[in-house]
């Protein structure tokens, strides 16, 4: 049966941890999907400490942007993160700055694709970060971010069966 499940909260707030443990209490072999494009060598260490906390009964797969061309039916897949997941959507690194999507295009584009990919039949635990509970930057471009991840989060929310914020390592269901 099919189950949309949004973790959402701030940085370090627990969800990742959560979403993991809350997937091997429904499965003994959940998957682990990294929506990340590593950028560095700190990131890429970051990654490796996460893969190595989660141990051997994880299937990682890692995948930037076309979450749907994997056959995930029937299981439990945890998704960190819709907000590296929609960066990769907002900027493309082989196009000039003036080349880059618009915000609607870029919206438009990740809705489409989480459309297909939450057509399988599985358990979807999606985490996100709540980026737009601080001030609003002086920068054009994080604004911008900020509208298309904000935008996407209620998206989600809006498909989701359950939603639960995390605050400072506690889960809060909001829905």
């Amino acid at each position: 049966m099919k189950r949309i499940i949004m973790i959402t909260g701030g940085q370090r707030s627990g969800k990742s941890r959560y979403a993991e443990n809350l997937a091997l209490g429904l499965s003994d072999r959940p998957i682990y999907m990294a929506t990340a494009h590593v950028w560095d060598d700190e990131f890429r260490l970051r990654v490796k400490n996460h893969q190595q906390r989660r141990g051997p009964q994880w299937t990682n797969i890692e995948e930037e942007k076309h979450l749907s061309r994997h056959d995930i039916g029937g299981r439990v897949v945890v998704i960190d993160c819709i907000t590296l997941w929609c960066t990769n959507f907002f900027f493309n690194r082989s196009k000039a700055e003036w080349e880059q999507p618009s915000v609607d295009e870029a919206l438009e584009a990740v809705k489409a694709e989480f459309n297909r990919f939450t057509t399988q039949n599985a358990t979807f635990i999606f985490v996100t970060n709540e980026i737009g509970s601080g001030g609003v930057s002086d920068n054009a471009i994080q604004r911008r971010f900020t509208d298309l991840e904000g935008w996407m989060n209620q998206y989600v929310a809006s498909q989701a069966d359950e939603v639960v914020l995390m605050v400072s390592g506690i889960p809060v269901r909001i829905k």
